[in-house]
């Protein structure tokens, strides 16, 4: 069995191993990594061999951990990077270029449609129907989203909301609030079978899908990093957060909103929690805490996301496709009786 790992930011770990009445055997550790001395990699393979195949990922790396001489020195890796390749190996996971990736960049949508395709890709790649998808989403009008389990009325002040023309909507994943304006935002999502992320914990999920992001940012002048759990930031503030949802069909739904502008105030009249994170983060502003991608690339909006999508092709490749008209009546079904409904969105009172 052969499994990769890439750490985000890091380097490739490649595992290939046997399983013997139930025990890793023949097990071999490589990839373009550093470590020292050059004995510490015969140590790496032989602290996993014959241990039970069932182990979790942090306990391989334990046993790694536990053997390497005193010293050691890994670079661009890590025995828990050691530990999650193992345990893609095992799980027969799959590599973003085992897949013919599709990208969908349609017009600009209602929020609760927004809400509502998420959910129906989502299962149309876990039934096998929809090839890995890219969808890059344009808003039709601004707009609040909140988390599956966040409380309306402690997130959302209507009379600001109402003010400022404001839909709330409420989508599948969990997660914090987002302020949407159209044309001041940058949201994708990431529709991919479980395979692709098979072996890693969500927490380690979150980083191996953001990582090509972080790519592409960097093309783009940004220094960012993966900031746990689910924030994308840089030495200037916070760009983006992201939210996953896994469906047990088999499928798991990545989508991330990164600030490209941002007005504050008027995101503070409109969210309650706005002041308490803030505080709790210990910065005087929201314009402090989020610094949009509009001041640190100089560069329009649409051109940063052409420079994204571009840099995702490269890497991952990327085929052009649609929202399939079957696809659309489903997801404006399901706007009908989900994701439009008042039951839905105040389900969290």
């Amino acid at each position: 069995m052969h499994g990769e790992y890439k750490v985000p930011g890091g380097k490739l770990v490649v595992a290939d191993v046997d399983v013997r009445d139930g025990r890793l055997a023949n097990v071999r550790i490589s990839g373009d990594f550093f470590l020292e001395p050059d004995e510490a990699l015969e140590t790496i393979d032989g602290a996993l061999e014959g241990l039970p195949s069932v182990l979790e990922a942090r306990d391989l790396a334990a046993r790694v951990d536990a053997a390497l001489p005193p010293g050691a020195v890994l670079f661009g890796f890590s025995a828990a990077a050691v530990g999650i390749a193992i345990r893609r190996a095992l799980s027969h996971a799959s590599d973003w270029r085992d897949h013919e990736w599709r990208l969908i960049h349609d017009g600009p949508q209602d929020p609760a449609l927004h809400m509502a395709i998420d959910e129906v890709l989502t299962q149309e790649v876990a039934a096998g129907r929809r090839p890995p998808t890219l969808r890059v989403w344009e808003w039709a009008s601004p707009a609040v989203v909140i988390g599956s389990f966040q409380s309306l009325r402690n997130e959302v002040d209507p009379e600001g909301a109402r003010r400022h023309g404001v839909t709330v909507v409420r989508r599948i994943s969990g997660g914090g609030a987002m302020f949407i304006e159209p044309g001041n935002t940058i949201t994708y999502s990431l529709y991919a079978p479980e395979s692709l992320v098979a072996g890693m914990s969500f927490a380690e999920s979150y980083a191996f899908l953001d990582d090509w992001v972080l790519g592409a940012l960097g093309d783009l002048g940004v220094k960012a990093w993966y900031q746990p759990l689910n924030d994308i930031t840089s030495e200037q503030g916070k760009i983006a957060g992201a939210a996953q949802k896994r469906v047990a069909a088999g499928a798991v739904l990545h989508h991330v909103t990164m600030a490209y502008d941002i007005d504050a105030d008027k995101m503070l009249q409109v969210l309650r929690i706005g002041r308490e994170k803030l505080s709790d983060k210990g910065v005087p502003s929201a314009k402090k805490r989020v610094d949009p991608l509009r001041r640190q690339t100089g560069l329009p909006r649409a051109q940063v996301i052409d420079r994204m999508i571009e840099y995702f092709r490269g890497r991952n490749g990327l085929v052009t496709d649609v929202l399939r008209p079957e696809e659309l009546r489903r997801a404006e079904k399901r706007v009908t009786e989900k994701f439009g409904t008042p039951e839905w969105t105040a389900r969290v009172p």
